[in-house]
């Protein structure tokens, strides 16, 4: 779906950062919501939006078990 959101668990990616999670969550409802950058009668929405997938995707890598890494 987005190309451009990378793989953040291990062992794709180590040491994962707020601002990575941001960042993809960003470009996720970016692409679902056809907005670059929403108007201000929409910016609140979309915002919300992009907190939401943050927390949601941050609750889902620390919740992955990762078998046969170390």
């Amino acid at each position: 779906m987005c190309r451009s959101i990378k793989t953040l668990r291990p062992p794709f990616a180590e040491d994962v950062t707020d601002d990575d999670i941001r960042a993809a969550a960003l470009q996720y409802v970016r692409k679902i919501s056809g907005f670059r950058a929403p108007a201000s009668h929409n910016a609140e929405a979309f915002d919300r939006a992009v907190e939401e997938v943050a927390r949601s995707t941050a609750a889902l890598l620390d919740a992955l078990e990762v078998r046969g890494s170390r």
